[in-house]
Formats: C-alpha cells, sequence, structure tokens
C-alpha cells in the first residue's frame, strides 16, 4: 500500500468495505483478536510522528501481532547508516511487513522495491499518505452516504501536503469536486495537473461557499517565516471559523489530519463543534489499518470476505 494514485475505484470501495467490521469490532469490550499472532510488523518512522505511528502500533496489536519499533531519532540512521542499509537489518529480523514513514517522497517506493515482504506507506514526503485519504473517505462516506459527486474544500498548505494530495487522488476517482484554497506560495503551480474537476480559489469565503466537506490542513508553523507569512495574517485570511462555515452547506463535515493548533488553522468552536469529525477520523483510522493489515499481511481465507466474521 505505497499510495492511492495508482489504485482504482473499486480497489478503494473493497478496503473502505473491508474496514465495516473492524469499526463494530471497536465497540466490542474484548478488543483484541488473534488474526495475526506470530506474525510480527516493524514499524519504521524515519520521522517524527504521534498519530500515525500510535495508530499502526495499535492496529497491529490489536489484531495479535506483535511489533518492532524504529524512530529516527534514536536509530542508526543518525550515525550515518544509509536508508536500504537500515531496512535490510529489520528485513534481517524477518517481520512480515514494513509500516513506513519518511521525509523524502518515493522512499516507501524505493525500499518496496528490495523487499519481499508488504510494505505499507505511513506518509513519505510530500507525496502520498494513503491510508490517512482511506480513513478520511471512510469518514466521509459513513456521514454522508456516499462520496460521488461532494463539494470538497481543502485549506491551507496545499503544496507541502502529501495528505491533501492523497485526499485529492481518491476522491476525485469518484467524481467529487475540489476547490484549493490557501496562501499563493503553498498552492501548487498547476492545480489542473492533480486531477479533474480541480481548482483554486483566494478567497476563502468562496472557498467553503456551498461545501459539502471541508478539510483544514495542519500547517506547519516553521513555515509561516519562509517566506514570511505572520501569523495572524493566515489567521485572517484561512482560518476555519464558525461565521465562515456557516457559508458552506448546513450539514457540511469539518476533518483535519490532526494533529490540530488551535486558533490557527481552526477556531475551537468548530473544532469541538457537531459538524466536526475529527475524533471519528482517529477511531476509523484504526478500522482501516486493520483492515490493511489483515490483508497485506494475514491474507483473508477465500470463504470469509468479512475480516471480522469469525
Amino acid at each position: 500500500m505505497l499510495g492511492i494514485e495508482t489504485l482504482s475505484r473499486e480497489q478503494i470501495e473493497f478496503f473502505l468495505d473491508q474496514a465495516k467490521p473492524f469499526q463494530e469490532f471497536h465497540k466490542h469490550p474484548l478488543k483484541k483478536l488473534a488474526t495475526l499472532r506470530g506474525k510480527t510488523v516493524a514499524i519504521a518512522f524515519f520521522e517524527s510522528s504521534t498519530r500515525t505511528r500510535i495508530s499502526f502500533t495499535t492496529a497491529a496489536s490489536r489484531l495479535g501481532a506483535d511489533t518492532m519499533a524504529l524512530q529516527a531519532e534514536a536509530s542508526s540512521l543518525k550515525k550515518g547508516e544509509s536508508l536500504i542499509d537500515t531496512v535490510r537489518t529489520l528485513d534481517a529480523m524477518k517481520p512480515d511487513a514494513i509500516v513506513m514513514r519518511h521525509s523524502s517522497s518515493g522512499a516507501p517506493h524505493f525500499v518496496a522495491e528490495r523487499l519481499d515482504i508488504p510494505v505499507l506507506n505511513a506518509g513519505d514526503g510530500t507525496h502520498e499518505h494513503p491510508t490517512q485519504a482511506l480513513l478520511d473517505a471512510l469518514t466521509i462516506r459513513d456521514r454522508k452516504g456516499k462520496l460521488e459527486g461532494l463539494n470538497v474544500t481543502i485549506l491551507g498548505d496545499i503544496l507541502h501536503s502529501r495528505v491533501a494530495r492523497s485526499n485529492i487522488h481518491l476522491l476525485t476517482k469518484f467524481g467529487a469536486r475540489i476547490t484549493l484554497c490557501g496562501p499563493p506560495m503553498w498552492m501548487p503551480p498547476d492545480v489542473a495537473t492533480l486531477g479533474p474537476c480541480v481548482r483554486r480559489v483566494l478567497r476563502i469565503e468562496e472557498a467553503v461557499d456551498g461545501a459539502d466537506v471541508v478539510m483544514a490542513l495542519r500547517v506547519q508553523t516553521e513555515r509561516l517565516h519562509e517566506p514570511a507569512l505572520p501569523p495572524d495574517e493566515y489567521i485572517a485570511g484561512y482560518q476555519l471559523t464558525p461565521e465562515r462555515l456557516r457559508r458552506a452547506r448546513p450539514d457540511a463535515l469539518v476533518l483535519h489530519p490532526g494533529p490540530m493548533i488551535r486558533g490557527l488553522e481552526i477556531d475551537s468552536a468548530v473544532a469541538d463543534g457537531p459538524q466536526s469529525c475529527v475524533l471519528e477520523q482517529v477511531t476509523n483510522g484504526l478500522a482501516v489499518r486493520m483492515a490493511l493489515l489483515y490483508h497485506l499481511v494475514g491474507g483473508p481465507p477465500a470463504d470469509a470476505p468479512h475480516p471480522a466474521k469469525d
């Protein structure tokens, strides 16, 4: 699972459907399966992460798998070891899959070409974050009942956002109309190359007008000064506030990949409001990642199309 761009609509629907039983599983008092008992999942994060790393680790654990973790700040990478040597060392420990995050776009693809075990991309540079797009799609489909034909607005740093790219790839396969809005220097130079029905709008009020879904992206605070963009200017121009959200449809959903910086990207009244799906996204992330690990590591029997059937 290296990206969304190369997946078909049917493949995406399959994984969304397979995540549904795991959503129900999380409601049970005992959240432990033996599906992947005896399997080991390597969690190799060469870039800092809290939410995604914990989500994948929890997903593996709830399926009964063991995990071994590598984090860049505590690894031999700081001593100068190359990526491929580090991954080969992990591979020599015989894991059954590697979940990988890296600051370089294409790093999981590089590793997948050289190993014979499944590689799951947990975010690579500014390229893709496929499991985030899948959990976002699951959240939207649960609330809206469909993905087809929705008006989706994405706010913030589009240029550097792997979350935005994966969501654009996914949602446009279902005929969604995507509106991008953010500071001009954080916009891709040609948004038309991102997919059909993708447009750029400079004013947030126009961007959210009539939207079915509004996604506020995380802003890397260090980029607010490269080039200079004072936080108060970002807030004035692009923060998702209750007043701006009222221009969207009354039943519009609010998504955020986290972690949120309240008062910068999003107003607390919106983040905690009835239209917010932020916590649902976290829960659905577990379901999606359990489904992926189940299929890529466990290999479901032909007579059990649903992961939680037994």
